[in-house]
């Protein structure tokens, strides 16, 4: 690459907070500094990754840059996800599936700040740094899952014909799925010190705005989940 193109690449490598394992209840957000405790297959992979960026960093002088995000939320989130997922059934007048106990924490993203922290991390990250970004909004699944049908309440109340009165009356547990952590959460300190970014949206502001995307967007759910999204590519370039 020409010198001034060199000096202005990044590698941005989009990381999870699930590499640093399971926090107790009362234990302090994992920092950058946080040892690697991957329990699943799944963050194992991740945190393999993340070494290996790191390790071009350091043999190869690829100037990487590498974030660790808490759980995102928002928009366009493919239905298989908790919030969406449960949008979906509520409305559909369908069981609402809780692992467990529902009592597993995790820090709530709003996927607006999360774009904001990567552009941050882009224009103003240091090569071979590691940047966490969270959205300072510890909730357990069951929670989520109340004030999503909360909110369904208020804006569409079930119909008499299906038997419910609210939509949490949907609520089933089920079986907790192997490894799944009990809680994660993010300290954000430095990429708010040393890059400026902050969350602008509460949980209260980005949960109302992503229901309401939901129920505005029906259409483009019933797409994702019918799997239509796959024949975009062969339709715009054949």
């Amino acid at each position: 690459m020409p010198d001034l193109e060199k000096d202005a690449f990044r590698f941005l490598h989009v990381s999870t907070d699930e590499v640093y394992g399971s926090l107790a209840p009362e234990a302090p957000a994992f920092a950058e500094t946080n040892a690697y405790q991957p329990n699943s297959p799944y963050s194992a992979s991740k945190a393999g990754s993340d070494h290996l960026v790191r390790a071009y960093f350091h043999t190869y002088g690829l100037p990487v840059l590498t974030s660790n995000c808490s759980n995102n939320y928002g928009p366009y989130q493919f239905p298989e996800k908790l919030i969406p997922l449960m949008i979906h059934n509520a409305l559909a007048v369908q069981s609402l599936p809780v692992y467990g106990d529902g009592l597993q924490i995790r820090d709530w993203l709003y996927v607006g700040d999360h774009c904001a922290a990567l552009r941050a991390i882009l224009g103003r990250g240091q090569p071979g740094q590691v940047y966490n970004i969270g959205g300072l909004n510890e909730k357990d699944n069951v929670e989520i899952v109340n004030i999503i049908c909360d909110l369904l309440d208020s804006r569409c109340a079930p119909n008499a014909s299906s038997g419910i009165n609210k939509h949490a009356d949907l609520i089933t547990y089920v079986k907790d799925r192997p490894g799944h952590d009990r809680r994660y959460a993010i300290d954000a300190t430095k990429i708010e010190t040393e890059l400026g970014w902050h969350p602008k949206e509460t949980f209260e502001t980005g949960i109302q705005k992503t229901v309401d995307w939901y129920l505005k967007n029906q259409d483009w759910v019933a797409a994702v989940k019918s799997g239509q999204y796959r024949e975009w590519t062969g339709t715009e370039y054949a």
